[in-house]
């Protein structure tokens, strides 16, 4: 009964990191060679740093700058702020101003109906003591006290009238209603569009739009002041509309922008040290101090010690036997047989190496001749040493896998799992060393 499978068409493969610079200068410094052991975060090379160091002073220039114009932005607004405030007091005190006279109109109209009243008193009790003092009925002084009585209740009155004139025109109203209608008529929304008070209106209108509040010159002014009284708190509402002021905003966005354009240009400065991203060796080194390199541009490479495979490509015959976990010992050619590697069945390409080629074999053409396939299978290392036996990418193996062991390990027992070999395309035709036992 057949115990292993085994291939000499193996070989071992691993990962292979380019070094690019991520961005564009003068090399100042190289800090490696070929075949040097580097760990990642190691520094490989360096760019000459001066040119960065400047952008990021300018950068960090701007940024003072955006600081001080928020600064600048938020003390202009907190005296547009300050004018707000004002300005929502005087149309305030603009609307009550109004009411106030108009009340005071009320009065003095009063005023006038009781001089009238008293002015017709006056009359009656004047032409009372004409009669009696015609007929000696009352001394000559009772008629002089009631004459004297009436000028002054007509003085009194015409005193009232005029006062009641002088509030109608200060409200700008016509000294005498039309028609000669009641002179305490006036329009029911006069304490809306009196002149005073339109213009208090307008005022905090301009105002309140460079706090970024919009009103319609079409809301009354009773409104508007409603409408403060219903954002509640009136220190938290301007406090609020302060922060949140158009220049303020654009002063904050300024600073925010210049702000990543200061974290962009410290980012590029530190991306002058191009560092080792894996564990490996340094190899393809091309390049020198003085050296003007671009971004992307291929510096060297780093090839892994840890992350190493095998490599085997087994014919098609042998893959029945052949499962995903399977246990394996390899011979590598370098140590002979001096050091047997572990290792496990990890995957399977789904194609042979012929059809994954670039140019793919065509044999529609009717002169097939069958060829034994091969397969690439994925043997990965157990317990693998890279101080003490490192194995070095292209180097031959001779796998040898255990067929009748029970396979172990992640999707142990699955059989052709997707894998991608990583280089070197096998050859279809099958090697005379190959062997099964």
């Amino acid at each position: 009964m057949l115990n292993t499978v085994s291939t000499d068409d193996a070989f071992v493969n691993g990962h292979v990191t380019f070094v690019a610079p991520r961005v564009a200068g003068q090399i100042a410094r190289v800090l490696v060679d070929d075949n040097n052991r580097v760990h990642k975060g190691d520094l490989l090379a360096e760019l000459d740093k001066e040119p960065y160091r400047v952008a990021v002073s300018e950068k960090q220039a701007a940024v003072d700058a955006a600081k001080a114009d928020v600064q600048a932005a938020t003390a202009a607004v907190r005296a547009i702020e300050g004018q707000a405030r004002s300005q929502r007091w005087n149309l305030q005190r603009a609307v009550e101003g109004v009411d106030s006279q108009i009340a005071l109109l009320h009065a003095r109209v009063a005023a006038v109906d009781k001089s009238k009243a008293a002015l017709v008193l006056a009359q009656l009790q004047f032409d009372r003591a004409r009669q009696l003092v015609a007929r000696d009925d009352v001394p000559r002084e009772v008629y002089d006290q009631r004459q004297a009585e009436l000028t002054k209740a007509g003085a009194e009155l015409a005193q009232a009238v005029a006062e009641v004139h002088q509030i109608r025109v200060a409200l700008g109203l016509p000294p005498q209603p039309e028609g000669g209608g009641d002179l305490g008529q006036v329009p029911p929304d006069l304490d809306e569009t009196f002149s005073s008070v339109l213009e208090a209106q307008a005022e905090l209108i301009q105002s309140a739009a460079q706090l970024g509040v919009v009103h319609s010159f079409e809301q009354g002014p009773k409104a508007m002041l409603a409408q403060f009284e219903e954002l509640g708190n009136i220190d938290s509402t301007f406090a609020q509309l302060t922060a949140n002021a158009p220049a303020v905003r654009q002063a904050e966005a300024k600073l925010e922008a210049a702000a990543r354009d200061l974290a962009q240009a410290e980012l590029n400065l530190r991306y002058c040290d191009i560092t080792a991203t894996i564990d490996g060796v340094i190899t393809r080194r091309n390049v020198n101090p003085g050296n003007y390199v671009q971004v992307g541009q291929n510096l060297m490479a780093v090839r892994s010690l840890d992350e190493i495979w095998i490599d085997a490509n087994f014919k098609e015959t042998q893959l029945r036997d052949l499962r995903i976990g399977q246990p394996v010992d390899l011979y590598v050619d370098m140590y002979g047989s001096k050091h047997v590697f572990k290792g496990r069945i990890s995957g399977f390409t789904e194609g042979t190496g012929s059809t994954l080629a670039l140019l793919p074999p065509q044999n529609a053409t009717g002169n097939f001749v069958k060829v034994v396939q091969r397969l690439p299978v994925r043997i990965d290392l157990v317990d693998y040493n890279a101080d003490q036996t490192p194995l070095f990418i292209g180097t031959s193996v001779v796998p040898t896998v255990h067929i009748n062991k029970p396979p172990a390990g992640p999707d142990a027992g699955k059989f052709l799992q997707t894998y991608v070999p990583r280089s070197r395309s096998p050859s279809p035709t099958a090697s005379a060393s190959d062997t099964r036992q």
